[in-house]
């Protein structure tokens, strides 16, 4: 096994290990979910919904167009294979997991549930009268609560957000879990409501939680540097991880490899292959990234990978955005190589593409490519045309490769249609 890989490897070997070393099924059915859900050990939720969920796009970005409704199965039937958690920040993982992150629940409640006087303790009424409701209702909506709670005339104490806070200090606990959503409202009901008993029984050791997280980490990127495999669980424990890659190293599973190009301090950083992890000759993908898809949601990671600096403007003031609100990374071949801002304007059934930028070396077919899968994510939301702005470097090339496609300004949302003598640019 190599000890040496270029940038170039290591690109490839962390792309394969996503999933995008392979061609998009034809079909994309529960099959290829389960195991792109695999590969990625867990999907981040995020509330933005711009464009489509953030929990739809590593899917689409892996497998192409999808039927939506079918990862919903997977993921908010009752009894679903998949929870929620606070894994990588809120995020699914498999049930049967729920064990993993025990030592997890178990520091958050001694930091936020444990102290006299502290917020838990100070609102112990509210939390022991949600505790019986779920217990005699099974799992609720919070509207459900607060309906019942009003009905109920619980008295002066009552305090919507004292609830929800409550419901997500037990959720963070584990005391509670995730029923499901309806919408994109939660459900919430005790954890033995929710959890498979086989999954709910098992207690993990810290310690060896944490190695087969790092271990779970490791195959899901590749190649990986410590700060890497702390960052895909948000483990804060550096001295623990580190234990935990020594432990993986001594076993076989993982490999001390330098990477061309990453550095720490002037130095060559540390890092690691898994034992398991390909290394493929081409990696020939092309896809449209949510920002909280692995293999970018780690900005540090993302720069020394891609040379590709990566922020989203969402909070920045309209006038003082580089790339647009949501700007959402382009991988083409090997490399990202652009980022277009994408907003799904479902009354009138265009997607817009409110900006488009290149990146360093974008090859000659980028934009070829970039309208394919425009095209395809326009299917694929039920959108019947496509539109582009004026903003951004990009966006005149990606307009020739359309030429079906319609015009509008960044600021405005009705498109107009090119005459046709009129030039794209």
């Amino acid at each position: 096994m190599k000890s040496n890989l270029s940038a170039a490897e290591a690109r490839r070997i962390a792309l394969a290990a996503q999933g995008f070393g392979r061609p998009r099924p034809a079909t994309a059915g529960t099959r290829q979910l389960n195991g792109a859900l695999s590969r990625m050990a867990t999907l981040q939720i995020d509330s933005v919904n711009v464009f489509a969920r953030s929990h739809y796009m590593p899917l689409f970005s892996r497998l192409g167009a999808y039927d939506t409704a079918a990862l919903d199965r997977l993921l908010f039937a009752r009894r679903a294979p998949y929870v929620e958690y606070w894994a990588h920040v809120a995020a699914f993982i498999p049930a049967s997991d729920w064990g993993l992150f025990g030592f997890r629940m178990e520091a958050l409640r001694e930091k936020y549930g444990s102290q006299p006087g502290g917020w838990f303790d100070t609102h112990r009424e509210t939390v022991d009268w949600i505790r019986a409701e779920l217990a005699a209702r099974g799992p609720l909506r919070p509207a459900q609560i607060e309906h019942d709670s009003r009905k109920a005339s619980r008295g002066p104490w009552w305090d919507w957000d004292v609830v929800k806070h409550a419901l997500e200090y037990l959720w963070l606990f584990g005391e509670v879990a995730i029923a499901g959503r309806r919408g994109f409202e939660r459900r919430y009901g005790l954890a033995e409501q929710v959890i498979p008993p086989e999954a709910l029984t098992v207690q993990v050791p810290r310690d060896d939680a944490i190695r087969e997280l790092v271990r779970r980490a490791a195959r899901a990127y590749g190649v990986a540097t410590a700060a890497d495999l702390a960052d895909y669980w948000r483990i804060a424990d550096r001295k623990a991880v580190l234990s935990a890659i020594d432990e993986l190293t001594d076993a076989g599973e993982l490999h001390p490899v330098t990477v061309a190009g990453w550095t720490t301090g002037g130095k060559p950083a540390k890092a690691w292959l898994h034992a398991d992890a390909a290394t493929p000759r081409r990696v020939d993908a092309t896809a449209i990234l949510t920002p909280f898809d692995p293999v970018v949601w780690f900005r540090d990671r993302a720069e020394r990978l891609f040379d590709f600096e990566y922020r989203i403007e969402i909070y920045t003031p309209a006038h003082k955005r580089r790339y647009g609100y949501y700007s959402l990374p382009v991988l083409v071949g090997d490399d990202i190589v652009g980022r277009v801002d994408l907003k799904a304007d479902r009354a009138s059934s265009r997607l817009l593409v409110q900006s488009a930028w290149w990146e360093h070396g974008a090859p000659a077919d980028a934009a070829a490519r970039l309208a394919e899968e425009l095209r395809t994510a326009a299917a694929w939301q039920g959108l019947e045309t496509v539109s582009i702005s004026h903003w951004g470097d990009a966006v005149d090339d990606v307009a020739r490769a359309m030429p079906g496609a319609l015009r509008h300004d960044a600021g405005s949302r009705e498109p107009v249609a090119l005459a046709a003598d009129e030039p794209s640019g």
